[in-house]
C-alpha cells in the first residue's frame, strides 16, 4: 500500500444502520480503523466515552470550532458532532487506513479540504423501512422522528456525489460489499507504484 493512509467517508440517513455496518467492516478488514466522532450530545444508555464518541460539552466543541480543530462538523438536530483533524491526519499519515461515519454536509466538508476521500453512500432498503427502523431503535417524539425523515429525502438526493453505492437490506451483505470497495481502493495501480517498481526491475 502507499505510505498514506486511504480515507473512507460513508454516510446514510439516519436510522440506515450506517454505524452498525462500519462497526463489522472493521472486524473484517485487516489495516482499517474506525475514526471515533466528537458530539456535545449527552450518551445514551449503552454508550461509552472514548468508545462510541469523544463526549464533550457544547461549549468545549464551540471553543474546537473557533480554534479550527475540527477537519468537519455539523449541528445535527440541535446536538454538535465533529471529525477531529489532529488525529486524523496523523492516522493517515502513519499509513493507516480510516473510515469516517458521517452524514452529507460532513462529508462535503472533508472532501473540500481531502480530495482523495473516497465516498460511499449506505441506502435503506426503501423510504418505509427506513422509517420502521427509526421508530424501532427510538424513543424519540414523533416530532422529532418527522425531522429526521425530512432529512433523510434531502440526504438521499446527494447520492450521485459518491463514488460507490451499498443498499443496507442485509447486514451481512452490506458489509462484504462494503469490504470489496476498501479492498479495490487499495489495489488502484496509483496507490502500489512503489510496490510495483522493485516488481518491475526484476524483469529487465
Amino acid at each position: 500500500m502507499s505510505s498514506k493512509g486511504l480515507l473512507f467517508v460513508v454516510s446514510a440517513p439516519s436510522g440506515t444502520g450506517k454505524t452498525t455496518v462500519c462497526e463489522e467492516l472493521v472486524k473484517i478488514v485487516p489495516g482499517l480503523e474506525l475514526s471515533r466522532s466528537y458530539t456535545s450530545r449527552p450518551p445514551r444508555s449503552n454508550e461509552k466515552d472514548g468508545v462510541d464518541y469523544n463526549f464533550i460539552s457544547r461549549e468545549d466543541f464551540e471553543q474546537r470550532i473557533f480554534h479550527g480543530d475540527f477537519l468537519e462538523h455539523a449541528d445535527v438536530f440541535g446536538n454538535y458532532y465533529g471529525t477531529g483533524r489532529a488525529e486524523t491526519e496523523a492516522r493517515l499519515a502513519s499509513g493507516r487506513d480510516l473510515v469516517l461515519v458521517i452524514d452529507v454536509q460532513g462529508a462535503r466538508q472533508v472532501r473540500s479540504q481531502l480530495p482523495s476521500t473516497v465516498g460511499v453512500f449506505v441506502m435503506p432498503p426503501s423510504f418505509a423501512v427506513l422509517e420502521r427502523r427509526l421508530r424501532q431503535r427510538s424513543a424519540d417524539p414523533e416530532p422529532a422522528i418527522q425531522r429526521r425523515l425530512a432529512a433523510a429525502r434531502d440526504e438521499v438526493s446527494a447520492v450521485m456525489e459518491y463514488e460507490y453505492v451499498v443498499i443496507n437490506d442485509v447486514l451481512g451483505r452490506c458489509v462484504n460489499e462494503l469490504a470489496g470497495i476498501v479492498l479495490a481502493e487499495r489495489a488502484r495501480r496509483h496507490r502500489r507504484d512503489h510496490d510495483i517498481a522493485p516488481i518491475m526491475k526484476t524483469f529487465e
